[in-house]
């Protein structure tokens, strides 16, 4: 459950900054990167998923949480995945210092529901109760609160990618807010950076993450993103969108900054 956060529904047990790389000491982390090659629509090979890893450490992450999809397209096989995740590591330079952790992008069908109620495990963020999940794109199911609820008696803590509907009715009943840092730059055009910084200026967002595919457009950066966010609310919750909260989240801790959404 968010750790400053009183009087919210405890179903759900979750709950200065410039464009520059980050100094040597500081922790950065994106919970949301399609870094492993040929298992989903991120990289198509070794050597483009070893480029993001440049990207992202020269950009200033220390840390990615590798996330391929978990839907009706792509089957996801966490062994099979976490030896993946092993030749990435060993096919880095060691002087990135980057970090991994196996995650994935987890698509909120009820077949995908059922197994991870019986499996959580095997689709949180490393051996974490965190869960990204991912919406549909067309509709929202009308039940999807009691499905919250469900995770939430299972132990899990959802971490939900923007979408614009009742997303301030989800945060308060305890889910997390991730928002792509590429929609808050401008990226995807004026609708989903207006939605992204509605949401910031409401307090419900509570990680960027890059949600980065490959090098040229869809890319592993969050410190565009973490400057802009810094001139709508300011270092502090900047910081805490992109280290104090991720970090929190891959160590399976709550969350240090979670403030409570502004009701409209």
């Amino acid at each position: 459950m968010c750790s400053n956060r009183s009087g919210a529904n405890r179903n759900l047990n979750q709950c200065s900054v410039d464009q520059t790389v980050p100094g040597k000491d500081q922790v950065v982390i994106d919970i949301h990167c399609h870094v492993l090659p040929e298992v989903d629509d991120g990289p198509k090979s070794w050597d483009v998923a070893v480029e993001m890893c440049r990207m992202a450490a020269a950009d200033g992450i220390t840390h990615t949480v590798a996330t391929p999809h978990a839907n009706d397209r792509y089957a996801y096989d966490r062994t099979y995945l976490s030896g993946l995740l092993d030749q990435l590591r060993g096919k880095i330079d060691p002087w990135l210092r980057l970090q991994f952790s196996l995650g994935c992008d987890f698509h909120l069908s009820f077949e995908n529901l059922e197994r991870v109620l019986e499996q959580p495990h095997t689709y949180t963020i490393g051996e974490t109760n965190y869960l990204l999940v991912e919406l549909s794109n067309f509709s929202v199911p009308t039940h999807l609160s009691e499905c919250f609820t469900r995770l939430g008696d299972r132990g899990l803590t959802p971490i939900l990618q923007q979408t614009p509907q009742r997303i301030l009715e989800w945060a308060e009943q305890g889910c997390l807010i991730q928002v792509t840092a590429s929609a808050l730059t401008g990226l995807w055009g004026e609708r989903p950076e207006i939605v992204a910084r509605w949401l910031l200026d409401r307090s419900a967002v509570h990680v960027l993450a890059s949600d980065a595919h490959e090098t040229k457009r869809r890319i592993p950066n969050l410190s565009a993103a973490r400057a802009v966010a810094e001139r709508i609310v300011g270092a502090e919750y900047a910081d805490a969108l992109v280290e104090g909260n991720p970090g929190a989240i891959v160590k399976g801790m709550p969350i240090p900054y979670c403030p409570r959404p502004v009701l409209d």
